[in-house]
């Protein structure tokens, strides 16, 4: 590791991780935990998870960071997921779209998804996932996205409750995971 560089050092689904530190504004930094190349994380939280959520019928989850985890669960489970795209693509018709404003993407994004998604998705309970829930912004989208399409949200899962999310009571995680000032010292 990078001495010049701060990290968060946790425990995530039994497994040691350290975390960098990123500063999202002059008095705030956040720990980025990153799924893309940790297999090892994703299969652990993904059957952890898997063992606390409620009965589903598919996983759906905002494009990007949260791929790794919902196909992880979906592989377990043998359970279909769907991907809300950022932006539309060729393929898609028909399409329901939302915003989300995130804590780590700068601005607001789009989410959709088309009506091969939708067929998917009416009538069924779904399980939103996603690797980190902080502002929640991701999260009430992608829930926009399932009502709109006809789906009953069965439940919000995540791999880390970050900040304030640590305290609801409406999703279900593995670890809090702290937002930082700007000395690296947790909130």
């Amino acid at each position: 590791m990078d001495c010049t560089r701060k990290y968060y050092a946790m425990k995530i689904a039994g497994l040691n991780r350290a975390l960098e530190l990123f500063p999202i504004n002059e008095n705030l930094q956040i720990a980025a935990f990153i799924m893309f190349n940790d297999t090892e994380v994703t299969e652990a939280a993904a059957a952890e998870l898997l063992a606390k959520v409620p009965e589903y019928d598919v996983i759906v989850t905002a494009e990007c960071k949260g791929i790794p985890l919902a196909y992880e669960m979906a592989r377990q489970a043998k359970k279909p997921y769907i991907v809300a795209r950022k932006k539309p693509k060729l393929y898609m018709r028909d399409i329901i779209s939302t915003e989300a404003d995130s804590i780590t993407t700068a601005g607001v994004q789009s989410l959709c998804i088309g009506s091969n998604d939708v067929e998917i998705i009416r009538g069924k309970k779904v399980l939103i996932a996603d690797d980190v829930i902080s502002s929640g912004g991701s999260l009430l989208a992608v829930e926009a996205l399932v009502k709109a399409a006809g789906g009953i949200v069965a439940g919000k899962a995540a791999v880390l409750a970050e900040g304030d999310a640590a305290e609801r009571k409406d999703i279900i995680f593995l670890e809090k995971l702290p937002l930082f000032d700007r000395n690296g010292e947790p909130l």
